[in-house]
């Protein structure tokens, strides 16, 4: 039997997450899942891949804020409400240009600003913001956050062991989930057999398979440090997932659409996959 073993949500794009026991969907994904996000003065979105010490900044959903802290650098708090006074950005998330997404105000520039040591923004998900996903399959428009390319990202815990299997045959040290950074982790499936599924159901909730995932240098940064201690398991990945339709990718977890645009999911809860 496959289950949810755990669920997780990120807040801000590419800074460090947290377990959830519960979650409930929307339109977007994960209430809260990536709905602000760091840019530079330019709009352009920030991630770990070029600013690896955005894992060293925690966050939580507290009473309405979201709360940004770091060790020795203190925290601050910003209100996860829209504010219908705030400036309005045009923001860039790969290539999606122009989003349009609210300004979170000076303190918060500054206090990430000096955290990261580059001049940045915060932003966040306000009424005029528009991002469908890209390859549109259901009956009605589906739509995603800050995320890569799609609201929720899945991995299973068999996968992350064939994985680690081979990194340590090959002399490495193992892996932990949360490089891969998924929303989503179920257990009791084969390895890598998510790569034939077509849906999922669990709690009367459905979601469909919007493609493989493909892995960035990101994967390499211990999400507690900010360092790449290794090459893995990107080196690794490399030797048996490559994208049969573009080599130089490398493929880890699937990206999921959710048709269900309300409802709670669970740790432990029942999921059935279709192929």
């Amino acid at each position: 039997m496959i289950t949810v073993a755990s669920l997780y949500l990120y807040p801000v794009k590419s800074l460090r997450g947290f377990a959830v026991e519960t979650a409930e969907l929307d339109a977007l994904g994960l209430a809260g899942d990536r709905r602000f996000l760091v840019v530079d003065e330019s709009g352009q979105f920030l991630t770990q891949r070029t600013v690896p010490g955005m894992a060293l900044i925690s966050t939580a959903l507290m009473g309405g804020t979201l709360q940004l802290s770091s060790d020795g650098q203190g925290s601050i708090a910003v209100s996860t409400t829209s504010d219908p006074t705030a400036l309005l950005r045009k923001v860039s998330v790969w290539s999606h240009h122009d989003l349009s997404a609210e300004d979170c105000g000076p303190d918060a520039a500054s206090w990430l600003t000096q955290n990261l040591g580059i001049p940045c923004r915060l932003v966040r998900i306000g009424p005029s913001f528009h991002r469908p996903v890209k390859n549109q399959a259901g009956p009605e428009p589906d739509m995603v956050s800050f995320a890569d390319s799609a609201p929720l990202l899945a991995a299973t815990t068999g996968s992350l062991a064939e994985l680690n299997r081979r990194i340590t045959a090959a002399g490495g040290a193992p892996v932990t989930m949360d490089r891969f950074r998924p929303n989503l982790v179920l257990e009791g499936a084969e390895p890598f057999a998510e790569d034939q599924w077509t849906t999922l159901e669990t709690a009367g909730l459905r979601f469909r398979t919007d493609g493989p995932c493909e892995r960035c240098i990101l994967t390499t940064i211990d999400q507690l440090t900010g360092e790449k201690p290794s090459k893995d398991p990107l080196k690794t990945l490399s030797t048996f997932r490559r994208n049969p339709t573009h080599p130089s990718a490398v493929l880890f977890g699937i990206n999921l659409i959710n048709e269900s645009k309300s409802g709670t999911l669970r740790t432990g809860d029942a999921v059935t996959v279709n192929l």
